[in-house]
């Protein structure tokens, strides 16, 4: 089963999340970066065509072999997919058409989420935003691991499965730790994707509507771009709970590398996150950082010193200790 992880807990902490206060700092001293505020105009053209080439790719796969049609789904149907889920992360925060038309958003964020094959932008969307307010919080965080993942995938093969799961807890965790109603949106979400699914099973076939869902979940397990889900906040250096990525892979996920950057300013669209790296740099650079999302994999696996337990947590507030 390999070596067992070093700790036995996560890292319990009782100061705020860093990220509030460190955007106060830093507009004090560069108040230029609320210009970078707002939405990027050229976001909708950028995931709109990734949409199209998706769909255009269906024609293609649905006469592969199963072995080609899963060297496809990995090599670029689920690289495409995840990008679209960075392209749904972007909606979330209204960055595809602004806060000023939230609808425009929403329905655009069901355009974007047709290939990925799961209906998810919207329930994205109201986990997400907790994390960022509430980042680290026991209960409200569905991002980080329960108590169970921690403790049953602790060994390094152990924590090689969990990775291979990955895309299977980030879909049920939230149902169980943090359980909410389902929206209307959500049901519409859902009813649009599950259309769309029928429809590229009758007119296209069984093997292009595999070859997206096989993609997607792929793409979110042992696969180089999935590494920046646990590259962004799992503890690497002892006292940092986001980490930031700099290298090429940030060109085909909407710069989510820059995660302090994300963290630390929501309302930048990811286009625009360099230009803080950049302005800011003094705040950025002297953090530990990562250089490679497949390093990051591999010393997630191995390095005993790090696990599903390597999380910063906060008590949920209003809890006793």
């Amino acid at each position: 089963m390999g070596q067992k992880v070093s700790r036995n807990d996560f890292e319990w902490v009782y100061t705020e999340e860093p990220h509030a206060s460190r955007r106060k700092i830093i507009l004090e001293k560069y108040p230029q970066i609320k210009k970078l505020f707002g939405h990027d105009p050229n976001f909708k053209w950028i995931a709109g065509a990734m949409v199209l080439t998706q769909i255009l790719a269906l024609f293609i796969v649905k006469d592969l072999s199963w072995p080609w049609l899963l060297a496809s789904a990995y090599c670029f149907g689920g690289i495409l997919n995840h990008s679209l889920m960075l392209a749904v992360h972007e909606i979330s925060h209204n960055l595809a058409f602004g806060h000023s038309r939230p609808m425009h958003n929403r329905v655009f964020g069901f355009f974007c989420n047709l290939p990925i094959g799961l209906p998810m932008s919207i329930s994205f969307k109201k986990y997400h935003l907790e994390h960022h307010r509430y980042q680290g919080d026991e209960v409200i965080d569905t991002d980080i691991p329960t108590l169970l993942e921690a403790r049953l995938f602790d060994t390094t093969f152990g924590k090689f499965v969990w990775v291979c799961l990955q895309p299977f807890f980030y879909i049920f965790r939230p149902l169980v730790v943090n359980p909410k109603p389902p929206t209307r949106l959500e049901i519409v979400n859902t009813i649009i994707q599950l259309t769309f699914n029928a429809a590229v099973v009758y007119f296209i076939g069984w093997k292009a509507m595999a070859y997206l869902l096989i993609g997607s979940i792929l793409a979110m397990g042992l696969h180089p771009v999935a590494g920046h889900f646990i590259s962004e906040h799992y503890m690497f250096a002892k006292g940092f709970e986001t980490y930031s990525y700099y290298g090429p892979l940030n060109w085909i996920t909407f710069n989510v590398g820059y995660h302090n950057e994300h963290h630390d300013f929501p309302s930048v669209p990811g286009s625009r996150l360099p230009e803080v790296k950049r302005i800011a740099k003094e705040f950025y650079e002297t953090m530990p950082q990562h250089t490679s999302w497949t390093r990051v994999l591999y010393d997630f696996v191995m390095d005993p010193a790090v696990g599903p337990y390597a999380r910063v947590k906060r008590r949920q507030r209003g809890l006793a200790s």
